[in-house]
């Protein structure tokens, strides 16, 4: 019943729509001119398309469009605030878990959405692009579930911001200040060993730079957790979140 609820509200709605289009668009883009760029005087041309290796570097580039997942979110759930839904629903005999519930399921969606979104634009340019290598698709596409939980964790935390500002505009900087500057300022007075236990470290160690081996080489090794050891902690963080949010929105008037 709230599933089928929180979709006749998404459904509709063309502002999610132009967004969704709009994180499928520009992960395109953007992997339709990688093969222009040239690393060490030489175009990488059709070998950034080549499975397995194709399924890191599309998850890391699609790791950057998180936050418009994130956005889709907090404007589902503000407007739901403007609107004075959630309380209607409350009055009509809905719970405050249920709620959470529905938003829940909607970020479980959205987050679907964009692993469906990575598959198809990854699929798409590995078919035609580098059609030999197609064999070897399967190889690394567990990478694709783990950035189905990156977004997840992006978009659990957008929910979080979201319902406790309740309003557009201040939700929208509050979410982007957190991941671009906030979290990040206070990792850079942290030490190493705490740094990379920071919940926006911990997702995006969820899809580690391509060659991040030789890079470490280079420049010492990294900090960051592997993808596996950052798995479970991502889960709890992003329980942690939903948790949050349940007790917030249960102490506060809607």
């Amino acid at each position: 019943m709230l599933f089928r609820a929180e979709l006749r509200k998404i459904l509709p709605y063309r502002t999610v729509w132009v967004i969704l289009g709009l994180y499928v668009l520009l992960l395109a883009g953007f992997v339709s001119v990688g093969g222009s760029v040239t690393v060490n005087g030489q175009q990488l041309g059709n070998t950034l398309y080549a499975f397995p290796a194709l399924w890191p570097r599309l998850t890391y580039m699609a790791s950057y469009f998180n936050l418009l997942l994130g956005i889709t979110l907090i404007i589902l759930i503000t407007d739901e605030f403007q609107f004075r839904t959630f309380r209607q629903q409350v009055i009509d005999g809905s719970s405050v878990a249920g709620l959470v519930q529905g938003k829940l399921a909607v970020s479980g969606l959205l987050a679907l959405f964009g692993m469906l979104g990575v598959l198809g634009v990854g699929l798409f340019f590995g078919l035609t692009r580098s059609p030999e290598t197609v064999g070897r698709a399967a190889e690394t596409l567990g990478t694709v579930l783990l950035y189905g939980l990156q977004a997840l964790g992006y978009l659990s935390v957008a929910a979080l911001v979201g319902f406790l500002l309740r309003k557009g505009g201040p939700a929208f900087l509050g979410f982007l200040l957190y991941c671009w500057i906030v979290e990040p300022l206070l990792r850079l007075t942290t030490p190493d060993e705490v740094d990379r236990y920071f919940p926006v470290k911990i997702f995006d160690s969820l899809t580690p730079t391509p060659g991040q081996e030789l890079l470490s080489t280079l420049t010492g090794p990294s900090s960051a957790l592997l993808p596996t050891q950052a798995a479970p902690l991502a889960v709890v963080y992003i329980g942690l979140c939903w948790l949050l949010t349940y007790l917030l929105l249960r102490s506060r008037d809607l």
